[in-house]
């Protein structure tokens, strides 16, 4: 087919903003799906360039040399390089790119081309595309690269711009010989502070004192990463979140201007490698309008920067120092995100991701201009009008529809608010039905092509509407989706577009295709289903529909319902044997596409198939089967004429073959492959333009199928368009109007249609009662509460007709049902009343069994469900109890329980342990032999050495050890018992392996501790267990007590809780679960079972006589038990009932004597049982009170004894910890060894490469350095070879030659390239291909001077143009010397850059070797400072703790010895100072001592001054005076005699009467003794007696009142001590008053009577 027929695009819309650059001054390209689309900005027309491959890659293009370059999407693409706009290939690079490319760029200056390649090597070229050789090339070096940039003065220079970070690249050439290096600009964090490095690149330096916790690592040590991978995760996982750069762009210094997502504006040196801040939008003092820009595009005005960014305004900043000024500003309708200026800087070019391109040109006019206006998206379908307006119909997966003009110039938009899925235009009216992702059907009137508009929309579906198709003839509109139902609506706008029917098919609906056979007057309707509901990605079904083209909408032809009949919808059934994807229906035959097998078949369908029923499937074998495409799944079209078949596939190719002959077609790759290929295509009337929608790429391709010189084929297809045109023609005229006065749909017109009928279904369903419900209401509940579809709608009518219709009846039915169930209540509570025997069973009333069997099976079934949702959550949970019973239970050798108090909230808990694995045990043996032999090998060494030593100072040496290991063992598991012997000393633990060895002995040493622990808490659990029992039979016996006593009383129970008893959590107590227990029928009848066996048991057993008068009259027993006297009874006798006591004989009185006596001793009885069962009762609960309180006594021992466990555990953990930190420091330090030794190799590597290269370019250096000076020579030559030269030529007119022969032209001069970057960056004119173009222009100069105008008078034109040739050769030769030179000084400046390279490789291998010195040094410090644990007592630490825990940093261990010694002589220099001030003071004191003397001395001589005045003055009374002046001593002596012996005979007297008094008092005594005496021996008789009365009184006082009785005497006791104080006060109060009366008594007596020594004066 391929001779006579081809592909040929016609035109393609698309934009996706993914590159666009300028070609020209007015042309710019961009990629629009596997094209490259160039559009003139003056013009606005657009061409379409399609490429070599399967999609278009990466683009880029320069539009000062017209040049543009695109890669491929293909397996190890090329780049192929084009002109503009002869679109000629200039070449192809193929370079070793694997999948994809992205990124090209153009240099301004030279035939160069930047790329950067994708995954897996991520490679940077340079290439010189008019040779097709790369220049330099760059592995691993372009991840995350976004694009490249050449800086447009200096094509040695490309900015690479990525996600997270920008790199320079300078390209350093040598000759021929070009490298790249790279430059990493190092952006600002996110605050706008630039980030500090957290590794240090080189030296790292150690400080001679060493840290607490060790030497601090890099975080590549600590990680263990190496090399430059890991140390980049390092960095980016430790350093701040950086600035995320958008957009770059050159500046004329060749700086670069950087804008970031965050809104930063960012000035870059390349040179050194600065960043400075312009703008920080974080900033207070920032302008106001550009905080809300991110900066999306950027590009240089002249001095100016232009500026664009979300907010959709285009902004003109200038720019000095930090300083930015916003000059200018334009509005745009959107967000802007590229900007650019065309290459003659007259045009301004943005563009956005919404689809619009704009042009502004700045010197003209302040206009801003929309080029292009296409939307963005991805299309969804696409359809051409069949109508002669010729325009196509796109819609996006926004809901944008757009019509197009046939040239492919968007129109209009129309926005439908809704997410479409499928598309169709209608052959008879100009409108187009859209289906939506909610299930609606939107047509859509094109009329008026600059405003279409929604005229009508139906609701069908809850799911999307995935096929809409018109038959070929507009009779129908068909509908499907992936719920099987076929909607058959009217086509015409006439009808409204209204709902015909519907009909279901066998499963979701993959495909549907139409045939119109005009002769048969019918449409044939083709569906491929899957067959099954939940396989929805092929079918094998075929399903084959006629519909009559007229009178479809009858009564006969659909039902109320609105399903379609069988009888007018004949149906036939197939199946294929192979799955198909898509399927179209020929006439008579059925084309497929089978994905499974990539095939196209063809199936020719069975004439006669009237004897056929519609149930019946009929097997189709392909008739055909040809190659399908490469990458599938795939879909067919057939063309109008049913001549070409279409297909198209995810390979994005189209292909166009005849369907009379498969095997050959044509191919056209229309959208990429990577994208997902072809979305739709449909064919126009004439079958000649086939419109494609893209899957992912946004792109709309119209392709024109070209027909080579058959005008059989061009009359076949025009024939039949013209056909169908002259045959819908009076159709269209007739319902084209009705369309266009259609009025325009809203979204509330739905709505108010059909609240009505809802609001009256609503009211009647309130007006029902519940029990009359019919299946109207039914219905109405289980509708959907999204808007109801037509079906539902339709559904709903019909039951409101039926409900009307049927009213009465139903009215009737209800009352007879009413009168029914009222007789048959009133049988029912007649049944209640009737005897068991003759009741009736409740289900012997229902009237309607069906009914009743259908609502229990739908319980049943219900209860089912539920039932098995309920045992799969149950078993789920059995599951996780497994599981964690498992890990967290059966797992563990000891489980965890508790132990509480029974007086207090005090609880000890043990600790859980699981079983040592065998793993651990194997380990610690290791672990324990090895230290067997280590303390063997040790003690043998000793041994050998003691023959050396004395016995003496061994045993100090034992003895400083013990008192030593003693004071730094670390913990207070030694004291506890716990200790592992073969624990190593903390101060040898130096290697790695001692480290290991030690935590595993440290740990088997808390393994010990907590099974120590656990045994004594078993031990005390048990007790636990046996007091709790001896509580409860104790409170059992006295409950019983109390029974008897009448009492009621709380009794204390204690209990064992969960945490004591944790085996109780896995049985489940009835009375835990809330539910009613649920019994299988087996389980009831056995509970029926057992209470018959039960009730025949009481049968059999009978009623005793014997046995109910024995409980009646002596409770089941023959003799009286003790404990029974408290029940007994004595009767009174009958005598006493019956007669007064005034009648009774005297037997009857002796007898009730008799009974009271009785009565009375058995009260006696009573009351002693009572005091007994009281006194048993008190005493076990003293006992129970006792118990439990020595219970929680050895409970408080055991939590002392778990704090001491606890501290010995965190003690032995606090060393552990230490340890594992110590060897992860070790391993550390080895990392960081490995990490230099590693970066050294690759150093010295590096610094040998550097060698070798350095060593051959000196060579190629010295070699150019010679032919360069040679080519010197040969120009010197030439100037001395010039007068030879001219011999023949007179020498005044050489002299004027020679003149000539020096002179030049005035052309642009060339600089020296050295390796100052300042004049590299300056001029690029300076570089590579264009010293041959300043040739060039010095012999086009030189032809000026070569004209025969400036022949020198005289001189002859032979010698003339022999003089010409000279000069040329001469200038030939000085331009080359210059490029010579200029090429020798930039093989030199490399060769420097070369040896500096070279000694920093050098310096950075020494720093390298000393940071490993540094670091075996501090590796060997840290092994030998070892960190210990000591434990001290709180005064013996004397550190400053100003934080929670205290710095030992600077902290010395000493010996006790030490700090006692220091101790002795401080307190020994306190003892000489304390005795140095004691002799100052008592020598102070004795001259104190000697000065009050002094004045004590004075004083007395004052006061015997006084004493001398007072006798002197003192007044004598008579008697004194004559008892001084008698001097007859005798007679008063006498007198005094006689007084006294009067006395005592009166005395004596008086003695003799008392004595007689006190004899009369002893014989009274005596009888009263006597009479006690009688009594006393009564008492003592009584005394036993009472003794025990009191013992058994002082017991239960003792037992009820103890505590108070204790309170009591305590406080009689604290009361009589503050007594006793009191009076002690009192009593020293009143003896220090009495002091003082008696020293003023004597005072006073001194005062008042005469001194003797006066009187003696006298």
């Amino acid at each position: 087919m391929d001779d006579i027929v081809s592909l040929q695009v016609r035109w393609i819309q698309g934009f996706t903003n993914k590159s666009i650059e300028f070609v020209d001054n007015k042309t710019v390209c961009y990629t629009c799906g596997s094209h490259i689309c160039f559009l003139n900005l003056e013009t606005k027309l657009q061409s379409v360039f399609q490429g070599p491959g399967r999609g278009i890659g990466a683009l880029t293009a320069n539009g000062i040399s017209g040049i543009f370059a695109f890669s491929e999407q293909k397996l190890n693409p090329s780049i192929f390089v084009y002109m503009f706009p002869e679109l000629q290939l200039k070449n192809e690079l193929k370079g070793t790119a694997q999948l994809d490319y992205t990124s090209l760029t153009l240099s301004d200056g030279g035939p160069y081309l930047g790329c950067c390649s994708s995954l897996p090597d991520h490679t940077i070229a340079v290439w010189n595309w008019e040779t097709a050789e790369p220049i330099c090339t760059q592995p691993q070096a372009g991840q995350d690269v976004i694009s490249l940039v050449f800086n447009p003065l200096n094509w040695l220079q490309i900015c690479a711009l990525g996600t997270t970070a920008i790199t320079v690249w300078n390209i350093e050439k040598s000759a021929n010989f070009h490298i790249l290096k790279p430059c990493v600009i190092e952006l600002p964090a996110t605050d706008g502070l630039f980030a500090e490095r957290l590794v240090p690149p080189f030296h790292t330096t150690v400080c001679d004192k060493q840290s607490y916790f060790g030497p601090e690592m890099p975080p590549s040590a600590i990680t263990g990463l190496k090399g430059d991978k890991g140390e980049s995760i390092v960095t980016k996982l430790c350093s701040k979140p950086r600035l995320t750069p958008t957009t770059i762009c050159w500046t004329a210094t060749s700086e670069l201007y950087v804008g970031c997502a965050e809104g930063f504006l960012l000035l870059v040196d390349p040179e050194s490698l600065s960043v400075s801040v312009l703008f920080n939008p974080t900033s207070p003092d920032a302008v106001p309008d550009l905080r809300q820009n991110n900066f999306q595009g950027l590009t240089l005005n002249k001095n100016d920067l232009i500026a664009v960014g979300q907010d959709g305004v285009v902004r003109c900043l200038q720019i000095k120092g930090t300083q930015i000024d916003i000059m200018q500003t334009w509005q745009l309708e959107g967000p802007a995100t590229t900007v650019m200026y065309s290459p003659d800087y007259e045009t301004l070019l943005l563009s956005s991701n919404t689809g619009q391109i704009y042009a502004l040109n700045p010197t003209q006019s302040d206009k801003i201009v929309k080029v292009l206006d296409v939307l963005s998206g991805n299309f969804v379908a696409a359809a051409l009008s069949h109508t002669d307006k010729n325009i196509c119909v796109s819609v996006r997966d926004s809901g944008e529809l757009q019509l197009w003009s046939i040239d492919g110039m968007c129109l209009s938009s129309l926005s439908l608010q809704a997410e479409v899925t499928s598309l169709a235009c209608c052959p008879i009216a100009q409108y187009a039905a859209v289906g939506t992702t909610s299930g609606n059907v939107l047509f859509i009137d094109l009329n008026v092509e600059q405003q279409p508009r929604l005229v009508h929309q139906v609701q069908l579906y809850h799911v999307p509407v995935d096929h809409l198709l018109f038959d070929q003839e507009g009779h129908y509109l068909l509908t499907g989706a992936s719920d099987s139902h076929i909607y058959v609506l009217d086509a015409k706008p006439s009808k409204k577009f209204s709902v015909i029917g519907f009909t279901i098919a066998p499963g979701p609906i993959l495909s549907l295709s139409t045939q119109c056979i005009r002769d048969c007057e019918q449409v044939k309707v083709l569906a491929l289903c899957t067959g099954q509901e939940g396989k929805n990605h092929d079918g094998s079904l075929l399903t084959l529909f006629s519909l009559p083209e007229k009178d479809l909408a009858g009564p006969d032809c659909v039902d109320r319902h609105g399903s379609l009949s069988t009888h007018i919808l004949k149906v036939s059934r197939y199946e294929v044997p192979h799955p198909l994807k898509s399927c179209v229906l020929g006439v008579s035959e059925v084309f497929a596409y089978c994905h499974r097998r990539k095939s196209l078949q063809r199936f020719q369908l069975p004439q006669d198939t009237d004897s056929v029923s519609s149930q019946q499937v009929v097997q189709l074998k392909p008739e055909q089967e040809v190659k399908g495409h490469p990458l599938g799944p795939a879909s067919l079209v057939l063309s109008p004429h049913q001549l070409w078949l279409a297909s198209v596939g995810r390979d994005g190719l189209i292909r166009v073959r005849e369907t009379a002959s498969m095997e050959r077609y044509i191919e056209l790759q229309c959208h990429s492959c990577r994208l997902g290929g072809v979305r739709s295509l449909t064919f126009a009337a004439d079958s000649q333009t086939l419109l494609t929608a893209g899957f992912r790429d946004g792109s709309l391709v119209c392709t024109d199928l070209r027909i080579k010189g058959v005008d059989a084929e061009v009359n076949k297809a025009t024939q039949h368009s013209q056909t169908m045109a002259d045959f819908l023609k009076n159709i269209f005229s007739t319902e084209n109007p009705v369309l266009i006065d259609l009025t325009e749909w809203r979204q509330g017109s739905q709505a108010g249609t059909e609240t009505p009928e809802e609001s009256e279904l609503s009211r009647g369903a309130e007006s029902v009662d519940v029990t009359e419900q019919d299946e109207s209401y039914n219905s109405r509940l289980s509708a959907p509460p999204s808007h109801p579809t037509w079906l539902e709608s339709r559904r709903e009518a019909v039951i409101k007709e039926e409900n009307e219709q049927y009213s009465e009846t139903k009215k009737n039915l209800r009352k007879t049902i009413k009168e029914l169930r009222d007789t048959i209540q009133e049988m029912m509570r007649e049944n209640e009343k009737l005897p068991e025997i003759e009741r009736l069973e409740q289900q012997e009333f229902n009237l309607d069994v069906e009914e009743q069997g259908r609502l229990e099976a739908m319980v049943e079934q219900e209860v089912a469900r539920v039932r098995k949702e309920i045992e799969w959550e149950i078993l789920a949970k059995c599951y996780l109890h497994d599981v964690l019973k498992r890990e967290c239970w059966d797992s563990m050798k000891v489980k965890g329980r508790a132990i509480k108090a029974f007086h207090s909230e005090l609880e000890v808990k043990n600790y859980p342990l699981k079983e040592r694995t065998e793993k651990e045990v194997e380990e610690l043996h290791r672990v324990q032999t090895m230290r067997k032999f280590e303390k063997a090998a040790c003690t043998s060494s000793l041994k050998k050495s003691s023959n050396t030593t004395s016995v003496k100072e061994e045993e100090q040496r034992e003895e400083a050890h013990t008192a030593e290991s003693a004071a730094v063992t670390g913990s207070f598991s030694a004291q506890l018992g716990y200790s592992n012997p073969y624990i190593y000393d903390q101060f040898r633990l130096q290697t790695k392996e001692q480290r290991i060895n030690q935590i595993v002995l440290l740990q088997d040493v808390i393994y010990r501790i907590k099974t120590a622990f656990n045994t004594e808490f078993e031990t005390v659990h048990r007790q636990k267990v046996q007091e709790f029992n001896r509580v409860k039979d104790r409170n059992r016996h006295i409950r019983e007590i109390m029974l008897k006593l009448d009492m009621e009383e709380k009794l204390w129970e204690p209990s064992l809780t969960n945490s004591e008893w944790p085996e109780r959590l896995f049985t489940v107590d009835d009375s835990e679960i809330t539910a009613e227990k649920y019994l299988t029928p087996e389980q009831k009848n056995e509970e029926e079972r057992k209470k018959l066996e039960e009730q025949r048991r009481l049968a059999a057993k009978g009623d005793s006589c014997r046995e109910r008068a024995l409980d009646d009259m002596m409770d089941g027993v023959l003799e009286v038990k003790t404990e029974d006297i408290l029940k007994m009874e004595i009767p009174p006798p009958e005598f006493v009932l019956t007669k007064p006591d005034i009648h009774w004989n005297e037997e009857e009185k002796k007898a009730y004597k008799e009974y009271e006596k009785k009565t009375k001793d058995l009260s006696e009885e009573k009351e002693k049982y009572k005091k007994l069962l009281e006194t048993e009762m008190k005493k076990m609960q003293a006992s129970t009170k006792d118990a439990t309180e020595r219970f929680d006594e050895t409970l408080t021992k055991l939590f002392e004894k778990k704090v001491k466990c606890e501290m010995a555990i965190y003690q032995e953990e606090l060393k552990i910890t230490y340890l594992a930190y110590s060897v992860i420091v070790e391993e550390e330090m080895r990392n960081r060894e490995l990490e230099l030794k590693l970066k050294l190799e690759k150093m010295l590597a590096y610094k040998d490469e550097i060698g070798e290269e350095m060593k051959r370019h000196e060579e190629e250096v010295e070699l150019f350095h010679e032919t360069y000076d040679s080519i010197v020579a040969e120009d010197k030559v030439l100037d001395k070879e010039f007068r030879k030269e001219f011999f023949d030529v007179p020498t005044h007119v050489v002299d004027q030659l020679y003149k000539l022969f020096k002179r030049r032209p005035r052309v642009q001069k060339m600089r020296t390239q050295t390796d100052s970057s300042s004049s590299l960056f300056k001029d690029q004119r300076l570089c590579g291909s264009l010293a041959p173009d300043a040739l060039g222009k010095m012999l086009k100069a030189m032809e000026e001077l070569d004209a025969p105008e400036n022949i020198p008078e005289g001189l002859n034109t032979s010698i003339w143009e022999r003089f010409c040739l000279v000069r040329r050769t001469k200038v030939e030769s000085e331009q080359k010397v210059k490029l010579k030179a200029l090429t020798l000084a930039e093989m030199q400046a490399f060769l420097q850059r070369r040896r500096e390279e070279d000694k920093a490789a050098q310096q950075e291998i020494k720093n390298l070797s000393d940071d490993l010195e540094s670091l075996h040094k501090e590796k060997n410090r840290f092994l030998m400072n070892i960190m210990v644990q000591v434990l001290l007592k709180q005064g013996q630490v004397e550190v400053s703790t100003t934080d929670l825990t205290a710095d030992y940093t600077d902290c010395v261990l000493l010996q006790r010895s030490v700090v006692e010694d220091f101790n002795r002589e401080i307190r020994m220099l306190g003892e000489q100072k304390i005795a140095s001030m004691v002799e100052c003071k008592d020598f102070r004191k004795g001259i104190i001592q000697l000065e009050w003397e002094h004045k004590k001395m004075r004083m007395q001589i004052e006061d015997l001054n006084n004493k001398a005045r007072d006798i002197q003055m003192l007044r004598l009374s008579e008697e004194q005076q004559d008892y001084l002046n008698k001097r007859d001593r005798d007679s008063r002596v006498s007198k005094q005699v006689s007084i006294l012996e009067k006395t005592i005979a009166f005395q004596e007297k008086t003695h003799l009467q008392n004595v007689e008094h006190r004899i009369k008092k002893i014989e009274q005594l005596n009888r009263q003794a006597a009479m006690k005496a009688e009594k006393t021996t009564v008492l003592e008789q009584q005394l036993p007696n009472m003794q025990v009365t009191v013992a058994e009184r002082r017991h239960i006082y003792e037992a009820t009142a103890s505590e108070e009785n204790e309170a009591a005497k305590t406080e009689e006791r604290h009361r009589e001590i503050v007594q006793k104080k009191n009076l002690e006060d009192f009593a020293r109060a009143q003896a220090e008053d009495l002091g003082f009366l008696w020293a003023e008594l004597e005072r006073l007596k001194m005062k008042n009577f005469p001194s003797l020594d006066q009187l003696k004066h006298n």
